[in-house]
């Protein structure tokens, strides 16, 4: 019976795949010696169907430190903590309290991250204090679950972004266990600042300084060719610029949704990209309200190949 569930969750969410083509996992390898050799289909946009979608995105590709409540559809449920990433890059883990942490950016995966996440939950409502989850994959057994089984489908995440990940211990007295103290030193130290984009009609949009660079990530909800649709009018028009010191660099496809990047000027606070951010927003909007009205110009065609040339497919 999970065998089914599972080929019918993937026949209305994959594609047909040549198998000399590469995996669309992301692996590298050709379809037919990764996802193609077995029957662990692909599911490629995991989380269609909730609201949530675009932050669960953020949260498994580019988030570093965050947390949110999961808000589970069985209010009568034990309370769950979606987090970026958990210690050890774990699935799952249960503090003493009887808290339940669930974590996004894990060390496995099967084809279906919505049914990994899901089962992860599902053990951790069993689960006792002190017990971690490494991994998640089938082999946990039970009912087949999905994500859009066990989530309000029109909630979104009201997530919290930290400066480090402090969250990881609970509050104590007295001072960390040696290599607790180090395992925390050495995952705050690749953190990359990080900063949500607040402003009316933007949501899942974040500033993030690289280092050496600052973009704008913005996972996007829309289906893959009506945005780039919209975007190649703005392209043809007045362009895909946030400002004058912000330039488009391209896109990358996560778990099925398209992330636009901006290019910005470094030495500009987060803030000052609200307003920007706020103005492209509206632009896009408008665009995408249009799409239906009127084809697409030579022109728009010619600029939607080259936003297609401009992406990067990373799951």
């Amino acid at each position: 019976m999970a065998k089914k569930t599972r080929n019918r969750a993937a026949a209305a969410s994959a594609p047909g795949e040549n198998p000399r083509r590469p995996c669309p996992c992301g692996s590298g390898k050709r379809y037919k010696v990764c996802h193609g050799a077995g029957d662990d289909v692909i599911v490629i946009r995991p989380f269609d169907g909730l609201a949530a979608e675009p932050d669960l995105v953020a949260m498994r590709e580019f988030l570093p430190s965050a947390t949110a409540p999961f808000p589970l559809r069985d209010k009568g449920e034990r309370p769950v903590t979606v987090t970026s990433v958990l210690p050890g890059a774990s699935a799952a883990l249960v503090r003493a309290d009887g808290s339940i942490m669930i974590g996004m950016q894990v060390q496995t995966r099967s084809g279906d991250l919505s049914a990994d996440v899901a089962r992860a939950v599902r053990w951790a409502q069993q689960a006792e204090p002190g017990e971690s989850l490494p991994v998640v994959g089938p082999g946990l057994g039970g009912d087949p679950v999905r994500l859009q089984d066990l989530l309000d489908p029109g909630a979104t995440l009201d997530l919290t972004m930290h400066k480090d990940f402090g969250w990881w211990v609970p509050e104590q007295d007295g001072e960390l266990a040696p290599e607790l103290a180090a395992m925390l030193e050495r995952a705050n130290s690749v953190i990359m600042p990080t900063e949500p984009v607040v402003a009316e009609g933007v949501r899942a949009a974040y500033w993030v300084d690289t280092g050496s660079k600052a973009h704008i990530r913005w996972v996007r909800p829309e289906p893959e060719d009506r945005l780039l649709a919209a975007m190649a009018r703005l392209q043809a028009g007045d362009g895909l610029a946030l400002s004058e010191g912000a330039r488009y660099l391209g896109s990358f496809r996560a778990h099925g949704l398209l992330v636009p990047v901006w290019d910005l000027d470094r030495d500009l606070h987060p803030k000052e990209w609200t307003a920007p951010v706020a103005a492209f927003a509206a632009r896009l909007d408008d665009a995408l309200a249009g799409l239906d009205d009127t084809p697409p110009t030579d022109a728009e065609r010619r600029a939607r190949d080259a936003l297609a040339g401009k992406q990067v497919t990373l799951r």
